[in-house]
């Protein structure tokens, strides 16, 4: 059976990787590229982790909305009942 292209492709990016490996400079740059996935990665978790926080935050915002504007409704009534009483 003959190998795909995919599996040719993978056995030989292994080949690359593991003799870039013995070299120390291709060493370090092969380190660096996983250190920035491993970044990317904790970013994209973070990011993630903000856009729930941003949507629950839209919420409480309308919660406070709406309770500002019943707040203003109420003092608005009491004013006017306490300036006919003083009169």
């Amino acid at each position: 059976m003959a190998k795909s292209t995919i599996d040719r492709l993978t056995s030989l990016g292994e080949e690359v990787l593991g003799k870039a490996s013995q070299y120390p400079p291709a060493n370090r740059v092969l380190q660096g590229a996983m250190q920035l996935k491993d970044r990317v990665d904790d970013l994209s978790k973070r990011v993630r982790g903000l856009e729930a926080m941003e949507k629950r935050i839209a919420v409480i915002e309308k919660r406070i909305a709406k309770l500002e504007g019943s707040a203003k409704r109420a003092t608005s009534s009491s004013t006017v009942k306490k300036t006919a009483t003083k009169e």
